[in-house]
């Protein structure tokens, strides 16, 4: 369960709320009609129906007669239908209370007694999502499929979950905190900590980036539930008992405090009935007792410290001090004014042309802003936060001053006009961009309005909005001026927050951990201490029963459908250039995307790739410098992306395809200006700016290693696989430890000069048509003047093809490497966290090997029926599973794990557990239905045939790997899981990204300091 929300730099904008939209029309004029204000439907009134046209859907907004319970439908024409129920949760402590009694509801239900059904359904369902998470102030539970049978079956599991839970006490020990033995069946080995929570929470407080974010809105909002943090400090985790978990949800969980939200085209009728029946009808209204006061206002500005642990991945030791101003501000139900701070929030700190960006960021004082940055919305009354992170200490006033004189600034210049365009453009283009998620995003970001008992429909009227704003500004210019001086400037309530390193953080954590375990230990009777040996055995016994699930509702494989869906394409070409086009309904919106591959000979400049595409389109061109070139981005186009292309040939694990990826979208209308950007950046990039690249290379520096905590796993599964195959090998030195250390080296650079050659030299190499292929989607009655916009483009850039392409495989540039040699490598990446990530990897198949199939299902059935057993259950850690890659690798991993070698040897039992053949034919029959649940997950117009122009997946090959899928048997499982997973059978790699381990300094590990 993704159960903690962070709060992160400019995550929290309506810019990044709102503008998801989705080819659909409104609801139909009848039913409209028969949703009319005073209807009552399955014992819900209707309150309020309005129709949005600019999002393409109708709001329904009801009441619950009896409980008050409130409920939100969005109508639309899209399959990808959701649920969502939301409690506001109030937390009075740092204990966790809300985060872990959000783990504990979904282990089992008055109607689904069995342990753990939520992870069950994820291999009984066909969901494109399933999920919970605990925020500062609510809980919230969503799903969303494609799938009529598979939705009913989910509200069914979802409803008894939050209502009806069991809350058993082990479940309680198991997701919160337990005393037991290091090894639970030996009375001799010492007592010591254990929970799912306890251990997540132990590694998201271990990242300053997350410390930030908490003691930040804890400072800002100290008189109320916002000083305390939702997803619970470790140490006062250890406080919260049984009694109070259950306390807590006769509290919170009622129906009284609940909304429900309903998104897609099944129709409004059949979910009131479902939930009105399910459960509404067995409570009464009661009284929540849920508010949440407004904060004091302050009448001095405040100012703090707090310090965190040193962050072994800097650049520069020297300077990790972070400092920022947050500025409270109005209640976020207060929708049009939100609305205007957050757009002036983007008008201040997005992008080169911001005066922050150019006052702060460019001042290259600072690798980057503070965690926290820009408007956040998330909390009764709203915040904007900015300042710097990876500053020297003695540069802390200096950042205030900077603060100061930008503000006064902006109240005596204002904005210039295309800066408000192109941030009203953003508007525009966001709508008419289209994702799969869009009404998961539309909850998520209304939850907030929602639960301080604000309109959700309001909120979500953008033109009223947009109109509302243009006007205040043209009946008074000096409008967000005066927007700056008020909330700004004259604001009291507003937080100077400095954090800085302390080189025994960690080990004052862990002394403290130490002392309340002594403490706790010390104080227990013999009779206690045999109560804590038992339990553990009983949780175990608990935990290895085989159960009955044949309680729990599902899809089965035959609701299947046993062909893909396939997306039209059309080839043709242009000036030598091979062009795939698909014609889909793009909302008027074209998108445009290239590949230009590297070489053979080139491959030595592959680590700075990441760098190159992270640069390329920020450096500006000759005609323009990086200020006007990003001005004339964000006004006419949703931006230009350049990303690494490594892509492993379907056949074959030796061969691979290295490049780059071009991306952007417009509006149909600015197709030309946006092709014409792209042309300028192939005729004359700038890479040789070095002060701008200097504040390039440090934030992204700063980036890389704030998100090794976070993304722990998928670092260690890269470490293991660059062991493996050419494509894991090339995984790593652009994603992985490898490309954290070279950016923190080049940060560390004086002189720039030789990274500025490296840059330059992948220009030449890629920024040419001569080996690129284009593809576009957009509109049918737009492709046409789409493919003569192109055609244009192509004649102009610079560059020519030895010969025409005819064909995709003629244009995909495979580079062979018959070289590589898989090696067998156990490798410790020692870091100072309180957790560890452990991965082990195994050379496998590429896709179209009738094997990649039969090992994709082993994956699951090990995650869904061993893994999560023994490694999240058991040994506590948040998260575990195997998957199979098309880097041709078979893949184990762990995140946030209390243990490390332990772990491993669990990966080792995998083998053995197939073996004996305990799983049965419905369980291999779940692991088919999760893999189909992401095999078919939707993918929005804008990305449709993509992956056939990306990598050569055609409709024909991903129909025959489906196929494939349909026929796994039970024989197969077995016989390729002792074909990769035996030992000696198959190159093995193991990657541990943790802490100091004395078992893999004494066992011929090789182990490497980080930092």
């Amino acid at each position: 369960m993704n159960s903690l929300l962070r709060v992160t730099a400019g995550k929290r904008s309506w810019k990044n709320v709102w503008y998801r939209a989705y080819s659909a029309s409104r609801l139909p004029k009848e039913t409209y009609d028969k949703y009319k204000p005073g209807a009552t439907l399955y014992g819900f009134k209707v309150d309020k129906v309005v129709e949005i046209p600019e999002l393409y859907l109708t709001a329904v907004k009801l009441r619950h007669k009896k409980t008050g319970a409130q409920h939100l439908h969005v109508a639309r024409d899209d399959s990808n239908n959701v649920f969502s129920v939301g409690f506001r949760t109030t937390p009075m402590d740092n204990t966790g209370v809300s985060h872990i009694l959000e783990h504990t509801v979904l282990c089992g239900s008055q109607k689904y007694p069995c342990r753990d059904p939520f992870f069950k359904m994820l291999n009984r369902s066909l969901s494109t999502f399933m999920n919970a998470w605990t925020a500062s102030d609510y809980t919230m539970y969503p799903f969303s499929t494609q799938n009529g049978k598979d939705f009913g079956n989910l509200l069914a599991v979802y409803l008894d979950a939050v209502f009806f839970p069991n809350l058993n006490h082990l479940d309680f020990l198991q997701e919160g905190w337990r005393l037991e033995h290091d090894v639970n069946e030996d009375k001799d080995s010492p007592i010591v900590f254990k929970g799912v929570v306890f251990n997540e929470m132990k590694g998201a407080m271990s990242s300053p980036e997350h410390l930030y974010a908490v003691n930040c809105q804890k400072k800002l909002l100290p008189s109320h539930t916002y000083s305390y943090n939702s997803g619970g400090d470790p140490q006062a985790i250890l406080d919260l008992t049984y009694d109070q978990l259950k306390q807590f949800h006769a509290t919170h969980y009622h129906p009284s405090n609940a909304r429900f939200y309903t998104y897609g085209d099944l129709p409004l009728e059949g979910h009131l009935e479902l939930i009105n029946g399910m459960a509404l009808e067995r409570f009464d209204a009661l009284r929540p007792g849920t508010d949440i006061p407004d904060e004091v206002k302050w009448t001095e500005k405040r100012s703090c410290v707090v310090s965190c642990p040193p962050d072994p991945m800097a650049a520069d030791p020297s300077k990790q001090t972070t400092t920022s101003v947050s500025f409270l501000l109005p209640r976020i139900t207060e929708v049009q004014e939100s609305f205007e701070v957050s757009l002036l929030s983007s008008l201040l700190t997005s992008g080169p042309t911001s005066p922050f960006y150019q006052s702060l960021l460019d001042a290259n004082i600072g690798a980057g802003y503070a965690p926290i940055c820009g408007y956040d919305g998330s909390t009764r009354e709203a915040s904007f936060s900015v300042g710097l992170q990876g500053i020297s200490e003695e540069d802390e006033e200096k950042v205030k001053q900077i603060i100061h004189e930008t503000l006064e600034k902006v109240v005596r210049e204002g904005f210039e006009p295309e800066r408000i365009e192109a941030v009203l453009h953003s508007v525009e283009l966001s709508q008419r961009h289209q994702t799969t998620s869009f009404g998961l995003g539309l909850i998520a970001s209304l939850m907030s309005v929602w639960n301080q008992d604000g309109d959700p429909i309001s909120a979500m009227e953008l033109d009223k909005l947009v109109a509302s704003f243009k006007k205040k500004l043209a009946d008074n210019p000096q409008h967000l001026q005066q927007l700056v001086q008020k909330y700004f400037i004259d604001n009291q309530h507003q937080l100077w927050m400095k954090m800085t390193p302390d080189e025994g953080y960690n080990a004052q954590q862990e002394q403290e951990e130490m002392e309340k375990l002594t403490r706790l230990v010390g104080s227990l009777e013999e009779e206690k201490k045999q109560h804590v040996f038992e339990t553990g055995l009983k949780l175990a016994e608990a935990q290895n029963q085989e159960e009955d699930v044949t309680c729990l509702p599902t899809v089965t494989v035959g609701d299947i459908s046993p062909d893909v869906r396939r997306t039209p394409s059309s080839t043709s070409n242009i000036h030598g250039n091979f062009v795939q086009c698909h014609e889909q309904p793009t909302n008027g919106v074209t998108y445009f995307r290239a590949v230009c591959p590297l070489r053979a000979a080139d491959r030595i400049l592959v680590p700075y790739l990441p760098l190159f595409c992270n640069v390329v389109t920020q450096m500006g061109t000759d005609k323009m410098n990086f200020r006007e070139f990003a001005k004339q981005e964000e006004l006419k186009t949703g931006g230009l992306n350049v990303s690494p292309h490594i892509v492993q040939q379907l056949d074959n694990t030796a061969r691979y395809e290295l490049g780059v990826v071009l991306s952007s979208h417009c509006l149909d209308r600015n197709l030309d200006v946006m092709l014409q950007l792209w042309q300028d950046i192939f005729e004359s990039a700038t890479l040789s700016d070095r002060e701008r690249l200097t504040t390039l290379v440090r934030m992204e520096a700063a980036d890389l290693a704030n998100s090794v905590p976070f993304m722990g796993h998928a670092f260690a599964m890269r470490g293991a696989a660059s062991n493996l195959t050419p494509v894991g090998e090339l995984g790593e030195l652009t994603a992985g430890l490898s490309q954290v250390n070279l950016m923190k080296q080049i940060a560390e650079l004086d002189d720039l000069s030789e990274i500025v050659i490296k840059l330059e030299q992948l220009a030449s190499v890629l920024l040419t048509k001569a080996d690129m292929r284009c593809c576009l989607n957009a509109s049918p009655d737009n492709m046409s003047a789409a493919m003569e916009t192109l055609d244009q483009f192509l004649l102009k850039l610079p560059g020519k093809r030895d010969s025409p392409s005819t064909s995709l495989e003629d244009t995909m540039n495979s580079i062979v490497d018959d070289e590589f040699k898989p090696t067998s490598i156990q490798q410790h990446n020692q870091l100072p966290f309180p957790v560890n990530y452990v991965s082990m990897g195994t050379t496998a198949v590429p896709y179209k090997n009738a094997d990649f199939a039969k090992l994709t299902v082993l994956a699951r059935l090990l995650s869904a029926k061993f893994l999560h057993r023994e490694i999240r259950e058991k040994g506590g850690a948040y998260g575990s599973g195997a998957t199979m890659s098309t880097d041709g690798t078979f893949k184990f991993y762990s995140y946030r794990d209390p243990r490390s070698v332990e772990t491993l040897e669990v990966f080792h039992q995998s083998l053995p557990w197939i073996e004996k053949g305990t799983f049965t034919e419905q369980d291999l029959d779940e692991a088919k239905i999760a893999v189909f649940s992401s095999v078919d997950a939707p993918i929005a117009p804008g990305s449709r045939g993509v992956s056939s122009f990306l990598s050569g997946l055609s409709d024909d090959i991903r129909q025959a790997h489906r196929e494939r899928l349909f026929a796994v048997t039970r024989d197969d499982v077995i016989e390729v899981a002792q074909r990769y997973l035996g030992k000696g059978c198959q190159t093995q790699a193991v990657s541990l990204i943790g802490p100091d381990n004395e078992v893999t300094r004494q066992n011929g590990w090789k182990v490497q300091q980080q930092g």
